[in-house]
């Protein structure tokens, strides 16, 4: 059902013709309510980071050209590096976005993350977490329902096309 009259439009928009002035009102209070500290400032990001328990730390929003030896230029000033390596796409061989990097000590670590993280790297905000250990996934349930002649049909229902 189409609009044609503006006063039709003029009731959705509640009496009033421009809807800019709509957003004007309704976006005051969140200008109004801002404080001082930005949410990305690095004092508010740093505080509200918890303590470490590993050396290992996480490292997401890579750019696809990071490579292992960007990531360990990045991070090596800040500790003796054991590992950094950039989580790869099986078949294309492209970053995945993501990556990993190991200190010696737990020290270290926490030094790199306070130092790297909300920073830029290969022009991307790259932020820095602990690892978390790896969760096993289950093993695949085998397939219960294969015919004896070895075929297999489609269980769709009604003409797909």
């Amino acid at each position: 059902m189409a609009l044609s009259s503006s006063a039709a439009i003029r009731r959705i928009l509640g009496g009033s013709s421009s809807i800019f002035s709509q957003l004007k009102w309704s976006l005051s209070p969140i200008r109004q309510s801002s404080s001082s500290s930005f949410p990305f400032d690095e004092d508010s990001a740093t505080k509200e980071l918890p303590p470490l328990t590993t050396p290992k730390l996480f490292v997401s929003g890579l750019s696809r050209l990071t490579t292992d030896e960007k990531l360990k230029d990045a991070f090596s000033p800040y500790g003796q590096l054991l590992e950094a390596k950039v989580i790869t796409d099986r078949v294309s061989g492209r970053s995945k976005g993501f990556g990993f990097v190991t200190y010696a000590t737990v020290e270290e670590a926490d030094k790199a993350r306070y130092a790297m993280n909300a920073k830029f790297l290969d022009g991307w905000v790259i932020f820095v977490d602990p690892a978390k250990p790896k969760e096993r996934r289950p093993p695949p349930a085998p397939e219960t329902d294969s015919m004896e002649t070895g075929f297999r049909s489609n269980k769709t229902i009604g003409w797909c096309g």
